[in-house]
């Protein structure tokens, strides 16, 4: 069936504005125009435009979902799948929240005993859905289900001390891959040392470590513009820098 945008936009709830706009972006287009220069979405264009909001619903930014949509690798189904993990972990994540305020509630009651490990559970899980949103589908489609489940466990499992000391390894990563950048040797003892810092804190959350991972994970850093995003801010440049430097490394 084909729609014009009006009729899109009332089958939908998007505004015929918003459509236009997305036209514009080049992220949702018609399939053609008619005659009188109306513009027209068929069956495709409708899969996509629900896709489009899925990642919005998501909080994804546009030009991401743009960038996800036009890959050549563009899998409907594993989208799909994706888009479902993340609406779950974040009702999970709600679910587990709610839990913990009723268990807090009922100790200070002095109702139940509530252990130092409950009573971070809830923020705990809020990480995962958030990782889930923003990067389960790749992370997924690269590593598996399963692999990706038994990190989450393991993250669920940690003790408060043990998530401060992946908090503090995070930062020395950083801090050694800056001074690493000012050496400007990937093969360098700076870069290295970096490096062997991020394997640690990699290994925080997974629960096998292999050299090919380690070069999955630092390619993607530099293929996906929010991890690149993320890295450039530490220098310009970084995200590549160490893909380059954990190529020496699992040599």
């Amino acid at each position: 069936m084909e729609y014009t945008v009006n009729k899109l936009a009332k089958l939908t709830g998007v505004s015929a504005r918003t459509l236009r706009y997305y036209d514009e972006l080049g992220l949702l287009s018609p399939v053609r125009q008619s005659g009188n220069s109306y513009r027209i979405y068929g069956p495709n264009e409708v899969d996509r435009l629900q896709h489009i909001l899925f990642y919005r619903e998501l909080d994804v930014p546009l030009e991401e979902i743009k960038h996800l949509l036009s890959s050549e690798d563009f899998d409907r189904i594993a989208a799909l799948k994706s888009h479902l993990g993340a609406l779950l972990a974040r009702r999970n994540q709600l679910d587990i929240l709610i839990a913990t305020v009723e268990k807090t509630i009922g100790a200070e009651k002095g109702e139940r005993d509530m252990s130092d490990k409950e009573k971070f559970d809830g923020f705990k899980q809020k990480l995962i859905a958030e990782n889930e949103e923003k990067y389960g589908g790749e992370i997924r489609a690269k590593y598996g289900g399963e692999t990706i489940d038994r990190s989450n466990a393991k993250l669920k499992g940690m003790t408060r001390g043990q998530y401060a000391e992946t908090e503090r390894l995070s930062q020395e990563v950083t801090e050694a891959l800056k001074a690493a950048l000012e050496e400007g040797d990937p093969a360098g003892e700076l870069a290295q040392k970096a490096v062997a810092l991020h394997r640690e804190w990699l290994c925080c959350f997974w629960t096998d470590y292999s050299p090919e991972a380690h070069i999955g994970v630092a390619q993607m850093y530099v293929d996906d513009p929010r991890f690149a995003a993320y890295y450039d801010k530490i220098a310009p440049g970084a995200a590549s820098f160490l893909r380059d430097a954990v190529l020496v490394y699992c040599k």
